[in-house]
């Protein structure tokens, strides 16, 4: 375990939101709600009225009814984000993305060109708001975990120093809810106990957070609650997916609209494969229904691929599945994920042959085995079997 405050985690305020107001000055100070029928993103003077992502459009406006609904604009946040994470690793080569807007850093390795955690930290902000313009937060702590929970607590445009002396005063009485991995069931959960605050987390044995929570939940949480994380900051770690979906409204929607926006979905998500020299083998389909329930379809592939026509075709057939369930209970969500993602030069070479077209075909596979040999070449089906077991060509007099 590192013996100071080195890690950082700096993590851009309310960034779809944030982003708007800035392109439009006229938003600056107002409620912003980014989507439609559900908000992707709201800014602090939404949030503060109780806004909240993910919410459904028609209650955050009920919420707050003045605010300004714009749709979202990934183009613009994506390249927001390159201009971000080209100053975090300006400032350091030990960066490790967690997403779009946030990232770990490691700056103990700079105190002597660059001055201690702290002035690195104040600096970094000063770039982003002055080259980016936006507003980001900052926790610096000796752990990746503190670090994030750090920041979480300065929000929002914050700058927060746990000291390793600090760190028990700090964590134990904020609750449970701050600990990486709790989410709303775990949180119920332990306050169904008497848990509520980390603290009290601690206080346990391990054994039985574990017996309490899940084997693998409970010992998690229980090292986190007792200041146990030693992962270093990852710059090998590369996103396991990317992923993309739009919020649809209440309104039916024909088979042909969603088609057109699976397509627009596909086609930006294997632009960025493709940008990134990635392919993908598993398509995942994302969808939320009139009801609120949700449905997920996936499909692998044998190989990996960065082609539209492929990934666009495996989506496709995934929504197919569910053309009963749209009709019966309407959709107000679609998302896609790309999984298993491997850099591009791992993929097979294949050969640029038309496989619907039978005449190339043959012309191709001629051409082989002319080069190579008859047997250089064979069809799927005479795989395994005994070479001695074929018909004998007889000439054609015969």
């Amino acid at each position: 375990m590192r013996g100071e405050a080195t890690v950082l985690h700096a993590d851009l305020d309310a960034f779809y939101a944030s982003v708007e107001q800035r392109d439009a000055p006229a938003l600056r100070g107002r409620p912003v709600i980014v989507g439609g029928g559900v908000v992707l993103a709201a800014s602090y003077e939404a949030k503060a009225r109780g806004v909240r992502t993910a919410m459904g459009g028609r209650q955050a406006l009920d919420l707050c009814p003045d605010a300004v609904i714009v749709p979202p604009r990934m183009d613009a946040y994506a390249a927001a984000s390159r201009d971000v994470f080209a100053i975090f690793r300006d400032t350091t080569p030990l960066v490790e993305g967690l997403s779009i807007d946030e990232a770990f850093l490691e700056v103990g390795g700079l105190r002597r060109i660059a001055g201690t955690p702290e002035q690195v930290a104040v600096r970094l902000r000063e770039r982003v708001l002055a080259e980016v313009g936006l507003a980001i937060s900052v926790g610096v702590a000796r752990t990746k975990f503190l670090a994030k929970v750090a920041s979480a607590v300065s929000k929002p445009n914050g700058l927060l120093i746990v000291e390793p002396d600090r760190e028990h005063d700090f964590l134990l009485p904020l609750p449970v809810e701050r600990l990486w991995g709790v989410g709303d069931a775990t949180a119920t959960k332990l306050h169904g106990l008497g848990i509520r605050t980390v603290g009290q987390l601690a206080e346990l044995e391990s054994a039985t957070a574990e017996r309490l929570l899940g084997r693998a939940t409970g010992a998690h949480l229980h090292a986190l609650a007792r200041l146990r994380d030693p992962r270093p900051v990852d710059t090998t770690r590369r996103r396991a997916s990317i992923g993309s979906q739009r919020a649809l409204g209440s309104r039916p929607r024909s088979p042909g609209e969603l088609d057109l926006i699976l397509t627009q979905i596909v086609d930006r998500l294997a632009r960025r494969l493709r940008d990134g020299d990635r392919v993908c083998r598993t398509v995942v389909l994302r969808l939320r229904f009139g009801d609120f329930t949700k449905a997920t379809r996936s499909r692998t592939v044998r190989s990996g691929s960065d082609r539209t026509t492929v990934l666009l075709g495996v989506a496709r057939e995934l929504l197919a599945t569910t053309h009963d369930e749209i009709a019966a209970r309407g959709i107000t969500l679609i998302g896609v994920s790309l999984s298993h993602l491997a850099r591009a030069d791992t993929l097979t070479p294949e050969l640029p042959i038309d496989w619907n077209d039978q005449a190339a075909l043959d012309s191709v596979l001629d051409a082989v085995r002319d080069r190579f040999g008859a047997t250089s070449v064979a069809r799927a089906a005479h795989l395994d079997r005994d070479p001695g077991w074929s018909t004998p060509l007889l000439p054609e007099h015969e």
